[in-house]
């Protein structure tokens, strides 16, 4: 039996309490089977109701969901959370044979997957095959690191009420933990169903003499239906071209009466804000560097808010921000010249002091040393990851990124001086010779 790679696990972030004492913490079926199971092997039902007060009350930290297994730290009385676990055996591959047919079979039961539904027919015929999607109560093997011996402690216990919100809201975690993810059932679940189509299609090829029927898609026809008869996809086009420049804003002020809560000028610069990311999208899209690249994280909304005043570089801009984001027009200001310099490394070097390892400081040191022209760089107060030049206005601070950013102050307060740079002695000289 081969067991697949934990390349597939997700992990989940805690779960906010639940609401009302009395409200279910599973709403699916499938949901409600698996808390069934849960509660039918467990040997002491004081141990599920405190699982339960634990789950509502938010004790479950994140969720890491993998082949076999599903986990997460747990608080109870000391100050460190417990480590909880919860193994699931895993289906055979000659079980994931049968099972992927049987999803295959019918484009209903992909789309109730895709739209959030495990099929109660799929999970009935998978039984009567002898294929057991869902856990029984023997299924479920708790660990947990308390001291507890109950089967399963009050820890294990609030892990399993919280699988049950997590599957309510995704049942491929279900499937995950019978032992593959979501990408990989679904790359197979399409390859079964070029394989089907094919086949159909040759077989009816040998029953009327002719050749493969293959019909010209039409506009307007519906996808399946359009991929169905053909066994050779024409190869996907190229790329788009790259324009020379986002597209122009719409002309919404005095173009005509607003309805009343609408503010044309802002929406004008929403519009000009989304051409030019998608502009840039694009052409990280199109560059050579692209394949392989992760995308970046989501901003906050404060980060977007600086990224808008920096993009769109305009004192109404700036002044409908400013009033609008809880911080003051300095703070905004500096805010802005940060992100100019860097994005959102150079925010966070801003506005978060960290403590960096020692070692990557006195290496540092040395190589300021060894690149300085005499041999003797200015004296350097340090702070955190901070270095503040003796005697002049002058700092350089470390990202977590890596970098050096250099800071001037003005008026008792330190502004973003310029780009970064790996090489401390390079930032130096340049913020120095200012």
């Amino acid at each position: 039996m081969t067991r697949r790679s934990e390349s597939a696990a997700r992990t989940f972030e805690a779960l906010p309490p639940a609401k009302g004492s009395r409200a279910p913490f599973a709403e699916s079926w499938w949901g409600r089977e698996w808390l069934r199971s849960l509660e039918e092997s467990s040997l002491d039902s004081g141990r599920l109701s405190r699982g339960r007060t634990y789950a509502r009350g938010g004790a479950v930290g994140p969720v890491s969901v993998a082949p076999g297994s599903v986990g997460a730290p747990v608080h109870g009385s000391r100050r460190t959370p417990y480590r909880s676990t919860v193994r699931v055996e895993q289906l055979t591959d000659r079980q994931w044979d049968q099972l992927l047919d049987m999803i295959a079979e019918r484009a209903a039961n992909i789309a109730a997957l895709l739209d959030g539904e495990m099929p109660a027919g799929l999970a009935d015929d998978a039984a009567a095959a002898g294929v057991p999607l869902l856990p029984g109560p023997q299924d479920l093997d708790p660990e947990c690191s308390c001291p507890d011996w109950g089967y399963p402690c009050k820890h294990a216990a609030a892990l399993c009420y919280q699988v049950a919100r997590l599957l309510d809201r995704d049942p491929f975690v279900l499937l995950l933990l019978r032992g593959r993810g979501e990408r990989e059932l679904m790359d197979e679940l399409g390859r079964r169903n070029t394989a089907r189509a094919s086949a159909e299609a040759a077989a009816s090829a040998t029953t009327t003499g002719a050749g493969p029927a293959v019909a010209p898609a039409r506009p307007g026809d519906p996808a399946g239906p359009a991929f169905a008869f053909r066994t050779a996809l024409p190869p996907l086009p190229g790329p788009p071209p790259l324009p020379d420049r986002p597209g122009r804003r719409p002309a919404l002020v005095d173009s005509a009466v607003p309805e009343p809560g609408l503010d044309p000028a802002a929406l004008e610069l929403l519009a000009a804000d989304t051409a030019t990311r998608a502009h840039h999208l694009l052409s990280g899209a199109l560059g050579a560097r692209h394949a392989g690249t992760v995308p970046p994280a989501p901003l906050t909304e404060w980060q977007d808010a600086v990224r808008l005043a920096a993009t769109h570089a305009t004192l109404d801009v700036f002044a409908r921000i400013a009033s609008n984001c809880g911080r003051t027009p300095g703070e905004l200001a500096a805010a802005t010249r940060a992100w100019r310099h860097g994005g959102a490394a150079s925010l966070d070097v801003l506005e978060s002091p960290w403590n960096p390892p020692a070692l990557r400081l006195e290496r540092a040191r040395e190589a300021l040393r060894a690149d300085w022209a005499d041999g003797t760089p200015p004296r350097l107060r340090a702070w955190r990851n901070r270095w503040t030049v003796e005697g002049r206005d002058a700092q350089l601070r470390l990202g977590r990124d890596g970098l050096w950013y250099p800071y001037t102050k003005d008026e008792g307060t330190w502004w973003p001086a310029g780009p970064p740079d790996a090489d401390p002695a390079v930032v130096l000289t340049a913020l120095l010779a200012t």
